[in-house]
């Protein structure tokens, strides 16, 4: 974390940013967040992850003691403080102190900026493998802050040689972990539409890819996919090539994936630079 945060209403040292024992974003996992990229010293995509946060309180039902603008210039004050270039910004909203430990509250508002380590460009050029994992993300249109069971998750994954895990049940396929997948068939992108997270790095790869259809397809589907690609703030664009033990295509980013990925890039310099003139 950098030396400067949001926390208590005000920008601090984030060494004195602190949270109650009893806030019910500790004890019982309630609180929401959001998480973006800067390029350079500008949010990318930032209208679009202060639209998803406010919405998320809005869905959780915690208040929000400030609006789009407000929140804007915080993230803007703590840029310039931090000197914060091409890393991650994140908002945290807390449950609140309860009466009975349990009823979401009055929470607390913590914006704090943080190093980000993208993958690496071997991971880019070659794909990774996915876990297949059956399971449906709770709450899935509201970005909460509980990820314990892929947390749990992630203690084996790394062994077994994969990324993350992607999430199917009853024959349908929703997500990764931490990311929206697509699949190509014949030169058709397909993404799921029900029991996600609308991710804003999805919503930009469907803004550039035109044709994308919404559609419910099942793990086999995706086993039996010509390519297969996740996208996430984190990851940008980042092919799959293996998932469990199964090759996916012919074991490279496909020609669709990897001009996404090219079209992605473009469209995070035009972005930057827009936000630099105006």
């Amino acid at each position: 974390m950098k030396p400067y945060c949001f926390a208590n209403d005000t920008i601090t040292d984030s060494k004195e940013a602190s949270l109650h024992p009893l806030d019910i974003g500790l004890i019982r996992g309630y609180a929401i967040f959001d998480f973006f990229r800067t390029v350079g010293t500008h949010p990318l995509f930032l209208e679009d992850y202060l639209k998803r946060f406010t919405l998320s309180a809005e869905k959780a039902g915690l208040p929000l003691d400030y609006s789009r603008d407000e929140l804007r210039d915080i993230i803007y004050q703590l840029i310039e403080k931090n000197d914060h270039k091409d890393g991650g910004i994140r908002m945290v909203l807390t449950g609140g102190i309860s009466a009975n430990h349990f009823l979401p509250a009055r929470g607390q508002l913590f914006i704090f900026c943080e190093p980000l380590m993208l993958p690496s460009q071997e991971k880019y050029k070659n794909g990774v493998k996915l876990l297949s994992v059956d399971y449906v993300r709770p709450l899935p249109a509201i970005k909460t802050t509980n990820y314990t069971y892929p947390c749990w998750l992630s203690l084996d994954w790394k062994s077994q040689g994969a990324e993350d895990v992607v999430y199917h049940h009853d024959g349908r396929v929703s997500e990764s972990s931490r990311s929206n997948i697509f699949l190509v068939k014949q030169g058709q992108i397909y993404t799921p539409q029900r029991d996600i997270l609308w991710g804003i790095t999805r919503k930009k790869v469907m803004e550039l890819a035109g044709n994308i259809s919404l559609s419910d397809f099942s793990l086999e589907d995706l086993l039996n996919a010509d390519e297969v690609f996740i996208s996430s703030t984190t990851k940008r664009i980042l092919p799959i090539t293996r998932i469990d033990e199964v090759q996916v295509g012919h074991g490279k980013p496909g020609p669709h994936t990897r001009k996404l990925m090219t079209d992605f890039l473009t469209m995070e310099i035009e972005n930057a630079g827009a936000v630099k003139r105006n």
